[in-house]
């Protein structure tokens, strides 16, 4: 991993210290502010059918077809928790860079729903606070989950106009941050030994670790050009390695769990049935396990940060009516939430920025890590839409 500076290095809206284009930024940064970003969702049976819209812009989808989604939110009342999460995340952050005596303001804003990200950086702007770090609520490589909030953070300061005024760097993907795993290995671990002390034999019980599926096109683009990750792209390949790490950690604490398989499945799909997409399915796999002679499964939601829509329905709902109907006994761990080390960890990435803490310093649980400050060229390509203009990486 080279740290040599890119010739003609090209990084929009960038710190002096980010436009380099360095892999790992070697300058320390003064940021006026913290950008989080989220998805967004839903806040009532009126805010449905246009979030949805929102999160399809561009592709054409009839209302009737996204009513065929809405039904997830509808049995929820219309209101997807993810707002109200980022409002506790966002809470927890201002408390931790308080007890540290960091004053930097946190703005929230979110890529399809209110608070819109648009709204928040005008803020931060309004309120003088012009160089921006980000921290997306996502922590693995791929189109969806860094590069469209990238391009998103590139379109809000040309709608804006704050091209020129405003700089947003982003924190690099936590995937295999000590923070963020923390919560994974604990609830794995606290798992697996309520399953072994209740006479289930370690080598019956498979963990599952659980993500949200995306076209295989774009797994297969995700990560920088340079380097095989294998089929599935950086993306399948650092949430094998997170996962491998973490069952390492259960075999520590659970001697008698070293025997006991696990493996990467993926949910909530939905592409055309003719577009590939990863797989396995979470609820096929939990359907075929009785056959293998396995009697309970552990589901971990390793893809998120907190308990998405995608948690309450594809795994607390669906996945758990397989399991039933299987005949097995299944446990879904937690996800990081607003787990004490993960709020840590996300304050830890900022001062890492800050301070341009030096590469062999970063914390980072696999050999994957610690990944890029900057995203290097063409880095997770959505081979659909091609490169449109993005922030915090080497163009294209």
């Amino acid at each position: 991993m080279s740290e040599r500076a890119t010739d003609g290095a090209v990084v929009l809206a960038a710190s002096p210290a980010a436009a380099s284009g360095l892999p790992h930024v070697l300058a320390a940064t003064a940021y006026d502010g913290i950008l989080l970003a989220g998805f967004g969702g839903p806040e009532g049976q009126d805010d449905v059918i246009p979030f949805l819209r929102n999160v399809t812009r561009g592709r054409g989808i009839p209302d009737e077809r996204l009513e065929e989604v809405a039904h997830h939110y509808r049995h929820f009342g219309g209101i997807s928790p993810i707002n109200a999460q980022n409002r506790a995340l966002k809470a927890a952050i201002e408390v931790e860079l308080a007890a540290r005596g960091i004053d930097l303001p946190v703005y929230w804003g979110n890529r399809n729903w209110a608070p819109f990200l648009e709204d928040a950086v005008q803020d931060a702007a309004a309120a003088g606070d012009s160089t921006l770090l980000a921290i997306a609520t996502s922590a693995y490589s791929s189109y969806s989950s860094c590069r469209q909030y990238r391009e998103d953070f590139a379109r809000v300061l040309d709608a804006t106009g704050l091209e020129s005024t405003v700089t947003i760097d982003k924190v690099r993907q936590f995937f295999d941050h000590p923070g963020f795993v923390h919560a994974f290995t604990e609830g794995v671990t606290a798992a697996v030994r309520d399953l072994v002390a209740d006479g289930i034999a370690p080598g019956r019980i498979r963990v599952l670790f659980s993500t949200h599926s995306i076209p295989t096109s774009d797994a297969q683009r995700s990560g920088p050009r340079d380097r095989d990750f294998g089929p599935g792209g950086a993306y399948a390949a650092q949430h094998e390695a997170v996962a491998g790490v973490i069952m390492a950690e259960v075999a520590r604490a659970v001697p008698e769990a070293a025997v006991t398989e696990w493996e990467l499945v993926y949910q909530s799909r939905s592409g055309p049935p003719t577009q590939p997409w990863l797989e396995p399915d979470v609820c096929d796999v939990i359907g075929e396990l009785p056959a293998r002679g396995v009697d309970a499964v552990v589901i971990v939601p390793l893809g998120f940060v907190s308990d998405h829509m995608e948690v309450l329905w594809d795994l607390d709902t669906e996945a758990m009516e397989a399991a039933e109907k299987a005949g097995i006994r299944a446990v879904r761990t937690p996800t990081p939430g607003i787990d004490p080390a993960f709020v840590r960890g996300l304050v830890d990435l900022v001062v890492e920025r800050r301070d341009a803490t030096a590469v062999e310093e970063r914390p980072h649980l696999t050999e994957l890590g610690p990944w890029f400050d900057v995203c290097r060229p063409a880095c997770c390509e959505n081979v659909r839409a091609g490169f449109r203009p993005a922030v915090s990486g080497l163009a294209p």
